[in-house]
Formats: structure tokens, C-alpha cells, sequence
């Protein structure tokens, strides 16, 4: 009995420094380099006992497939609606740790002065990908350029393609094209539907420069810190989240990108 007793208080012993050693391992996060890694370099300044390993996402690699396969512990680069799609495409569950800031996803344009310039017949660069798609065909027609089917009511629920446009009175060309890439064909298109991260990337500012933006109130596309569902409790998961929803974060957000990056958490005066 003596001997059961030692041998399962050194199991104990041993599975406790296994835990505290996974613990005080940094924690791996994915990000896009702006505005995200960027925030993440601020909260390492703000609680430098959190050790973080940021690595920056370069365009075309699947964050979510680097977290699905435990090449990374969180990821920090898109919004609610898009993850629910991964999920599907991916047959992966994950967790959501943390809503942190909305970026607006806007019009811009290269060729005209305002949206009323735009020709007959004018082409508009939009994303590609099933969400962001239907993100810029809602934008579009919150700008009276399109007019959808009736029933789509609800961006993030109703999801809108080009053939769910009702009215185009303008007979605009709709044209996908891959995210990162919209901003490069801005001087061959007549618009650009651009998000927030890559305009910022291409030196746009979203408050300042687009033609038109999403409001921020009831936005769903509100930016989350994602993680896995086995690692949603880890004590680093919930000090990174609580770090990133702090005021002191939500100010460096809206002094940094004066509105083209919007907090979600109150900023502290």
C-alpha cells in the first residue's frame, strides 16, 4: 500500500510539473501583421509576464488549419461568420476567446472622386471568399449601387452571392478577386470593395480615404482571438483575452488607427 501511495504522488507530482511546464511554454499566436500582430506587440509591452511567440501570417497560409494541426495555439485575424465557414470546410470545432475590434470593410477607388462618378457598366473589385463576398455585396447596396433579393435581411446570417442581386441599376461588373490582391488592382477597377487589415497594409486609411464604410454599430465582423476547445481554458488563453479586452488595449486601438480599426471594449479616457 506504502508503495502504491509513493508511486501516485510521483505520477502527481510529475503530471504537475508537465502542466506548469506547458503553462510557462510562450503562447503560439497567428497573426495578420496589421492591425493584429500589431496589437499583440502592444499587450506584450502591457503585461510582459505573458509570454507571447507571435507569428505573423504571410497571405495564402490558412491560419486555422496551423491551429486545427497544433502548429499554433490561437490564431488572431478574422471575424465570426468567417470562422463558422472554416469550421464547415475544415470539419473542426473551435473556440472563440475573445471579440476585440471591428474593421470596417470599405468602398475606395482610384479612379473617382465619389461613388455618384462611377460610369455605367463599372467594374468592382470584391472578395472572394463565400463571407467576405456577401460582406461587400450588403456594402454595396447600403450605398444604394445594388439592390438584393428580398429575404436577405441579416449579413451575418443570410448569406448573399451575385446572382441573389435583384436591382443594378448602374450594371456594375462584379468582379472576385482574392483579398490581399484587391488593393494592387485598384487602378483597374472603377471601385474596390477592400478589408480593413489589407487596406490599412497598402498605407489606405479606411477612416479617411473610403468612399464608403460600414458602420460599426451591431457589426458582426467584429475581429476574435480563436483558439481550440481543448485550450480555450488554458490560463494563458484567458489572460491573453482579458488582456486584449481591457481598456487600456481598446485606447491603444483608437488613438493607433484614429477610427479605421474600432475597439470593442470601451477605451479608457
Amino acid at each position: 500500500m506504502l508503495k502504491k501511495n509513493l508511486l501516485a504522488l510521483a505520477l502527481l507530482a510529475s503530471s504537475g510539473s508537465l502542466l506548469a511546464t506547458a503553462v510557462a511554454q510562450p503562447l503560439r499566436v497567428a497573426a495578420d501583421p496589421v492591425p493584429h500582430a500589431q496589437i499583440l506587440a502592444y499587450v506584450q509591452k502591457l503585461d510582459p509576464q505573458l509570454e507571447l511567440k507571435v507569428i505573423e501570417i504571410p497571405n495564402g497560409v490558412n491560419s486555422n488549419e496551423l491551429l486545427a494541426h497544433g502548429d499554433v495555439d490561437a490564431n488572431y485575424f478574422q471575424h465570426l461568420p468567417y470562422l463558422k465557414s472554416q469550421e464547415q470546410a475544415l470539419g473542426q470545432p473551435f473556440a472563440v476567446a475573445a471579440s476585440v475590434h471591428i474593421e470596417p470593410l470599405g468602398i475606395y477607388s482610384h479612379r473617382h472622386p465619389g461613388l455618384e462618378q462611377v460610369p455605367l457598366g463599372g467594374t468592382v473589385a470584391v472578395p472572394n471568399n463565400v463571407t467576405n463576398l456577401s460582406r461587400a455585396l450588403y456594402l454595396l447596396q447600403d450605398y444604394r449601387l445594388i439592390r438584393l433579393k428580398p429575404g436577405f435581411n441579416d449579413p451575418a446570417r443570410d448569406q448573399a452571392t451575385p446572382r441573389d442581386i435583384a436591382e443594378n441599376p448602374r450594371q456594375l461588373k462584379i468582379l472576385e478577386v482574392e483579398s490581399p490582391q484587391i488593393p494592387r488592382a485598384l487602378e483597374d477597377v472603377d471601385l474596390a470593395v477592400i478589408n480593413g487589415n489589407y487596406a490599412l497594409e497598402a498605407g489606405l486609411v479606411p477612416a479617411k480615404d473610403a468612399l464608403g464604410l460600414e458602420k460599426a454599430e451591431h457589426n458582426p465582423y467584429a475581429n476574435i482571438l480563436v483558439t481550440t476547445p481543448g485550450l480555450q481554458d488554458d490560463p494563458r488563453i484567458r489572460r491573453l483575452a482579458k488582456d486584449l479586452n481591457s481598456p487600456d488595449v481598446a485606447r491603444f486601438i483608437a488613438q493607433t488607427y484614429s477610427g479605421s480599426v474600432i475597439p470593442v471594449t470601451e477605451p479608457q479616457p
